[in-house]
């Protein structure tokens, strides 16, 4: 068995890729699954954290807004965002959550310098900046010493989902993205690929891909999601 699989799903609705989430965490745990990152985009969605508080949310979200068990506030979901949800069984040497997520930010950094673009961690807070604005926000859930939840790199999102929220508690005009900061907007496609490799490196071990199809195999949705879609 690998150390890990890692998957570019594309285009996957919230609520199956959480439930997906669930169903695989649950394999791991069972011993039955190696460690996996689960990569996709999201149509449009809010998602809220265990510190959403109610001045944080929109007025009227004309999306769905999901709450969820991750930590942090809310934030926006949509195209042209990669999502990137580990399931990590943590070993003893390892379950210190705060430095969980100082390598995912390593990773995230690592995938914009490939851009050159120096991204930054900021003291007291979770993510990663380019300059003073806000490129890819991160939330995590543990149970049994396995991860849940992840990270979010804005690449050729629209940027209006953020102006009603304020994600992370943060203020909007906070928020960037790679088309924002780049002469032309990578490929999502592309840039899934950077992050299943820049985690590889951070995280070490022998990771291989694995399709949609193949994960399904390995892990199928619950029935009442699996019509899960990809984009074109």
């Amino acid at each position: 068995m690998p150390t890990g699989l890692w998957c570019w799903a594309g285009r996957v609705e919230y609520r199956r890729t959480w439930a997906w989430q669930q169903a695989v965490r649950e394999r791991r745990r069972l011993g039955e699954l190696a460690d996996l990152l689960l990569l996709v985009e999201h149509p449009p969605t809010y998602t809220c954290g265990r510190s959403t508080r109610p001045e944080h949310l929109p007025a009227d979200p004309g999306i769905e807004l999901v709450a969820v068990e991750r930590g942090g506030s809310v934030t926006f979901h949509g195209p042209g965002q990669l999502v990137g949800y580990p399931i990590l069984a943590l070993p003893p040497a390892e379950q210190d959550l705060h430095r969980f997520v100082r390598r995912l930010e390593e990773v995230l950094i690592r995938l914009l310098a490939g851009y050159g673009l120096e991204g930054r961690a900021r003291p007291g807070l979770t993510g990663v900046w380019v300059g003073e604005e806000k490129i890819a926000a991160i939330g995590i859930h543990v149970r049994h010493w396995i991860t849940m939840h992840g990270f979010a790199l804005n690449v050729n999102l629209d940027l209006a989902g953020f102006r009603a929220i304020r994600p992370c508690g943060l203020d909007s005009w906070e928020i960037t993205s790679l088309a924002a900061l780049l002469p032309e907007p990578p490929d999502l496609e592309q840039v899934a690929s950077r992050a299943g490799r820049c985690f590889a490196e951070v995280f070490g071990g022998d990771w291989e891909e694995v399709s949609p199809a193949g994960l399904s195999t390995l892990v199928p949705l619950p029935a009442r999601f699996a019509s899960a879609g990809q984009s074109g």
